[in-house]
């Protein structure tokens, strides 16, 4: 198999790791806790992607939004890995990548130490690791600089690489940080919105998946 990219940056949320399910519960269970006002799952799922700091400014001000933040990881915490779940053949694309000599790291809205766990608990451990967690950079997607921090850290150009991801703001990242974006449609972006942006695909399946990485 022939990699047509050197350098594969991944993810996590809804492209890696169905944590789509978690996430949508630990948003209601603070919205509730909170008294906020209620959101719908759609709604909840648009947020994906952003920080939560972002959104829980948003929701609650900001004067709010750091215990809000902090009431939502812990309940998080508690109930991870009964939520996290895999999603079918994607682990597979990941070990065939390696396979070929392709470069991977992971680029996350989620804090570090909670990211590295996703990866152990779904077995992605033995090839990925973070590079960019929310925590290593300043600002976040759409905004590029969590993409070119990767880069820079790993030590390859921009122009080499490609950025997997499932919502419009990992395009935007990507198109921004010079680099192909491809968008994935098993997570929480909509298959309409990710094709009406730049992409160098957008794919349904992990057997799409591994054609347009390997061929």
């Amino acid at each position: 198999m022939t990699a047509r990219w050197p350098h594969v940056l991944f993810d996590l949320d809804g492209t890696l790791a169905n944590t789509i399910p978690m996430i949508l519960a630990s948003y209601r269970w603070t919205i509730e806790h909170f008294g906020l006002e209620p959101a719908d799952d759609a709604t909840i799922q648009s947020w994906i992607g952003r920080t939560l700091i972002d959104m829980f400014t948003e929701l609650a001000g900001p004067e709010r939004a750091p215990d809000l933040v902090t009431a939502y990881r812990g309940w998080q915490y508690e109930h991870f890995e009964e939520l996290i779940r895999p999603y079918p053949g994607v682990l597979e694309v990941v070990h065939d990548l390696a396979g070929a000599g392709v470069g991977m790291a992971v680029v996350t809205s989620r804090y570090r130490e909670s990211a590295e766990w996703a990866l152990r608990v779904l077995g992605f451990d033995e090839h990925l690791h973070v590079s960019v967690g929310l925590e290593d950079s300043t600002r976040h997607k759409p905004h590029p600089e969590p993409l070119l921090t990767a880069c820079k850290t790993l030590g390859f150009d921009p122009a080499a690489a490609v950025y997997v991801g499932d919502a419009t703001v990992d395009l935007l990242a990507a198109v921004d940080a010079g680099m192909d974006g491809l968008a994935v449609t098993w997570g929480a972006g909509l298959a309409d919105d990710l094709r009406a942006l730049p992409n160098a695909a957008v794919v349904d399946t992990a057997e799409q998946l591994s054609a347009v990485l390997l061929g």
